[in-house]
């Protein structure tokens, strides 16, 4: 399974990186903003910086709402860097654009993907990605991961290449869970990443070597 840290923050991403384990990054509006970032030759300059970081899928998104909006803003996303995948949303005109980047040969991830049937759409229109956000359906009392299984079984049946891209992660478990149930990545923030390294006894253990350690002399 692929991780993909899902931030903005480059010294994050840097950790991530440094860690070892980093597939590739997910970003959004909202984490832009998060980090000061606004205007849109600043964005562009931001994704340059962090294409430069990671070698792998960089999902920038189209803040676009109409198809012929959304394909000249993917194009200018897509010349940043060769590593960037075009984000779009899950609506009518996003799946039309879905298709059109498809048959140009650019990568895209299918965002706010809720239903099976959302994610089968944007496959049959040749996502590279779907991105299931399992933590918002659990907020609503949802079972998020029963819906990373659905959409598994019917990208199984009928071969499609499309990767399921676990998103909207909470917790540690939930990376362990959509490990167990197939998912091809997941996206989180750094802290459920970083919490898969803690055990209670990986440090009592560790504590002991050292203080066994301590009476070798």
């Amino acid at each position: 399974m692929k991780f993909f840290i899902d931030t903005a923050n480059l010294e994050q991403i840097k950790e991530a990186r440094d860690l070892g384990i980093l597939d590739g990054v997910t970003t959004n509006p909202s984490l832009m903003a998060k980090e000061g970032i606004s205007g849109k030759d600043a964005v562009k300059a931001h994704y340059k910086a962090i294409c430069e970081l990671v070698d792998g899928d960089i999902s920038a998104e189209v803040l676009s709402t109409t198809y012929d909006e959304m394909i000249a803003e993917g194009q200018e996303l897509a010349a940043i860097h060769p590593n960037i995948v075009v984000k779009i949303p899950m609506t009518k005109d996003g799946v039309k654009a879905l298709k059109y980047f498809s048959e140009k040969g650019i990568k895209t991830n299918c965002t706010l993907i809720f239903s099976p049937g959302q994610a089968l759409l944007a496959a049959k229109a040749g996502a590279t990605y779907v991105s299931p956000f399992l933590g918002r359906l659990d907020d609503i009392s949802t079972d998020g991961l029963a819906l990373i299984e659905d959409i598994r079984i019917i990208f199984d049946n009928y071969g499609y290449n499309t990767e399921i891209l676990a998103a909207s992660i909470r917790h540690s478990m939930h990376i362990i869970n959509c490990a167990k149930i197939g998912a091809d990545v997941i996206t989180s923030p750094l802290a459920p990443i970083l919490s898969l390294l803690k055990h209670p006894l990986t440090d009592n253990g560790l504590a002991q070597f050292i203080a066994d350690s301590k009476k070798l002399g």
